[in-house]
């Protein structure tokens, strides 16, 4: 009989998109489901892009060269500019998608066997490319009751040891929302400096910051400026997911030549998300205010109204879009399933991303759901309508087994 490779068999299944065939099922009911499970935002795509998209003026749609479009990147060194991160374009290569960067970084920069240290609950496809490139994800834990703020100095250098070769941060944070402060992205640079570690840091969520707490970039911490790939992605921060345009920036030159060799074998990143991500770099500053504005608006309301429900606990939010919920279940996961396949509230229901999938640890996170709130406002009042009424229902089922927290 012939087998499917280790790497297929240990590919973790995503925890974003695992419950859709039970989703699609109660659409073809006539369910109205409210999905709060996955980070596509609802808010328009800037004008300026669109446009670009309805006027492309070629009469052949070639490849681009592997790295991407040289006045793009050179465009983006004067977004990144606005962060004080500054760059050369050949710092920056184009990827599909800020998925192909995490990839590609970690085949570039990490051997079969080696360690990468990441604080948990952490983006949960980290996981899967770790299996691609048969690297080993070592977790540090945090806490819902502590916010998910990072641990001591100390805990992290338990796990190091002659395998660990990188640190993997998300900041803002998905899927916590956390943002990291100076003093634990000082201690996080100490380490890489003290280890001579990679810093893999994902900050596609630079934009949504909802505290006077700076954004503090790894291109910001001095010392480590050869360690650092960034991670990013236009997906959130102009609404543009299905372009799959994404970069990998780093300043080490070994780094980015070696990357290279990966972006030719894939040949070149998509032609015509390099359109529309270079045209809506010149978006009005009142598209991304007004952006902004919705997302505090969408947070305050979700955050307070989760609270209010018996046994429902998250923490506020910094950054990105997206909240961690304890909720009082025994099996998160179950009762995800259950919402879509069983429950009913005026032929609506609830679908949630179960937060055990963002954990490394076994048995971690069984009762907690991660929520996104890129639904309009309306709709994430009705959304948590339908979350009350789905914990009393399922409170009285003998099953349930709910906890008393």
């Amino acid at each position: 009989m012939l087998k499917l490779s280790e790497r297929a068999q240990t590919m973790p299944l995503s925890p974003i998109r695992k419950l859709a065939p039970l989703a699609a099922a109660a659409a073809r009911e006539g369910v109205k489901v409210y999905h709060l499970n996955i980070g596509q935002p609802d808010l328009p795509t800037p004008d300026i892009g669109l446009e670009a998209l309805k006027h492309i003026d070629r009469t052949t749609l070639e490849y681009s060269p592997s790295e991407g479009f040289l006045s793009y990147r050179t465009k983006l060194t004067k977004y990144y500019d606005k962060y004080q991160i500054r760059l050369d374009p050949d710092d920056i290569v184009i990827t599909a998608g800020g998925s192909e960067a995490v990839l590609f970084a970690f085949l570039t920069c990490l051997n079969p066997g080696d360690e990468i240290i990441m604080p948990e609950p952490g983006y949960a496809n980290y996981k899967s490319f770790a299996v691609a490139a048969g690297a080993v994800i070592r977790t540090i834990a945090t806490t819902i009751e502590e916010g998910f703020a990072l641990p001591k100095v100390e805990e992290f250098e338990k796990l190091i040891n002659e395998r660990t070769r990188a640190i993997m941060i998300c900041n803002p944070n998905n899927p916590t929302g956390y943002l990291y402060t100076r003093r634990e992205m000082n201690q996080i640079r100490d380490l890489v400096k003290k280890y001579d570690l990679f810093l893999f840091s994902d900050e596609v969520y630079r934009e949504f910051i909802y505290t006077g707490s700076p954004y503090i970039s790894a291109f910001h911490l001095d010392g480590i400026e050869q360690n650092v790939v960034l991670i990013d992605s236009v997906s959130k921060r102009y609404s543009e997911c299905g372009i799959r345009i994404g970069a990998l920036i780093t300043k080490n030159k070994e780094v980015r030549d070696a990357v290279m060799k990966f972006c030719q074998a894939r040949l070149s990143p998509p032609l015509l998300g390099q359109i529309v991500a270079e045209a809506s770099l010149e978006a009005p500053p009142d598209y991304q205010a007004a952006c902004y504005e919705e997302y505090v608006e969408r947070r305050n309301f979700l955050i307070d109204q989760l609270n209010r429900i018996p046994g429902v606990y998250t923490p506020i939010p910094m950054g990105a879009f997206y909240t961690v919920v304890k909720l009082p279940v025994d099996d998160a996961e179950k009762f995800c399933a259950w919402c879509l396949s069983d429950f009913r509230y005026e032929n609506s229901t609830i679908m949630m991303a179960p937060a055990a999938g963002f954990y490394i640890t076994p048995g971690a996170g069984r009762d907690q759901v991660r929520m996104a709130y890129v639904l309009k406002l309306a709709d994430l009042e009705k959304a948590v309508l339908v979350l009350r009424k789905a914990l009393e229902a399922y409170a009285k089922l003998p099953q349930s087994n709910p906890s008393s927290e």
